[in-house]
């Protein structure tokens, strides 16, 4: 059997067949450059660089974009309190953000695109909604037309119904449904903007991703991941806006969705809003990076996981196991190999080694089990 990936839209296990044979587009949701990053986005972050690496291991090119967010509410009310610019704070956090990632040794992704470079595709994508009666367009203001897009909701697997029930955001008068969502917004006095034929205005933060998915890796992508959080409205509302503009379903083949983490056993997040976190900057000042992606991989990708002290030791205690084994895997391999003649001992090992890398990559292609693997590699 090959490789088998859960696709959040068809909720089931599929085999993975990409778009191009030997080929993945991938796009992962980056960070919002309001603030530090926390654990919650390491968690994230390295459940992907764990995906990418082993779908290059199985031979794969992957193309793997992430994007940063460089304009939104938040980047601009932190700006604003803190008497810096939008620029500046987004390039800090930026910066910050690619340091901590490093750290965690994370690969790079092969292009990090950022909101504010593509208002022009934006603009473009915008326009054609209009122009084909997706979108309309209110004083500056312009919504995407939900009820125009029969398919809306089958990523959640809600009804507008059931999720204008669930909404808190306070209803706009001037939508002509509640689940309008906002394409384009008009400017406000002391906030950046930038030109449009439906006055100064910035973007709305889903079409972000779109515009820059779709500019980097063109109109199909063969996996879009993200946390659990996301898949609504963030990506309910890219599949809508991407397909209405495209007219060529899917926008996605494959949705990967992470679990999320929290402080305590409970049902809040880590989120920085509500400032129960840990950064990535204090988690590397405790915490080995082998010991903090040793955690993140004990759990499956798709489940929730609590951060704690407990959890951290252990995953440290793992870590050096592994560190030793491998040491000793190489000091007994070595001298075989240059007296170019295999011991019984080396020829063992060799043998142990194949059969756990077999049990490895079967775990692995039944929907990236990195806990299974890890066990396959601790025996």
């Amino acid at each position: 059997m090959g490789l088998r990936v859960y696709n959040t839209l068809t909720r089931r296990v599929d085999e993975f067949v990409p778009l191009k044979p030997g080929q993945v587009r991938m796009y992962v949701c980056g960070p919002n450059l309001y603030g530090p990053s926390h654990v919650g986005h390491a968690l994230s972050y390295l459940v992907f660089d764990v995906i990418r690496r082993y779908l290059e291991h199985r031979g794969y090119q992957v193309k793997h974009v992430q994007n940063f967010t460089d304009i939104e509410d938040r980047i601009i009310e932190t700006a604003r309190s803190q008497g810096t610019t939008v620029e500046a704070l987004a390039a800090r956090y930026a910066d910050r953000f690619l340091r901590e990632m490093s750290a965690l040794n994370i690969r790079r992704a092969d292009h990090y695109p950022r909101a504010t470079e593509a208002i022009p595709q934006m603009l473009d994508i915008i326009r054609a909604l209009l122009a084909r009666g997706f979108a309309y367009a209110v004083d500056g203001d312009v919504y995407f037309r939900v009820t125009a897009f029969p398919a809306y909701g089958r990523l959640s697997g809600r009804s507008l119904d059931e999720m204008q029930a669930g909404s808190r955001v306070e209803i706009d008068p001037r939508k002509e449904h509640p689940m309008d969502f906002v394409l384009w917004k008009a400017a406000k006095p002391g906030e950046p903007s930038w030109d449009s034929p439906w006055g100064p205005g910035r973007p709305g933060w889903h079409i972000e991703c779109s515009a820059m998915s779709l500019a980097d890796l063109g109109n199909h992508l063969d996996i879009h991941g993200g946390g659990q959080d996301v898949v609504f409205p963030h990506h309910e509302n890219e599949i809508a806006q991407s397909e209405a503009y495209t007219g060529e379903p899917p926008f996605v083949r494959y949705w990967v969705h992470n679990g999320l983490l929290r402080l305590t056993e409970g049902p809040e997040k880590m989120t920085r809003h509500l400032g129960n976190i840990v950064t990535i900057e204090e988690a590397l000042g405790r915490y080995h990076p082998d010991a903090i992606r040793v955690f993140v991989l004990s759990s499956h990708y798709r489940s929730p996981a609590t951060w704690s002290d407990a959890s951290l030791e252990a995953a440290t205690r793992g870590a050096e196991r592994l560190r030793i084994a491998a040491e000793h895997a190489e000091a007994v391999l070595r001298p075989a190999a240059a007296r170019k003649g295999e011991t019984a001992r080396a020829a063992g090992l060799a043998s142990a080694a194949d059969a756990a890398r077999a049990a490895f990559e079967a775990a692995m292609d039944e929907d990236f089990n990195t806990p299974r693997a890890l066990a396959a590699v601790f025996d």
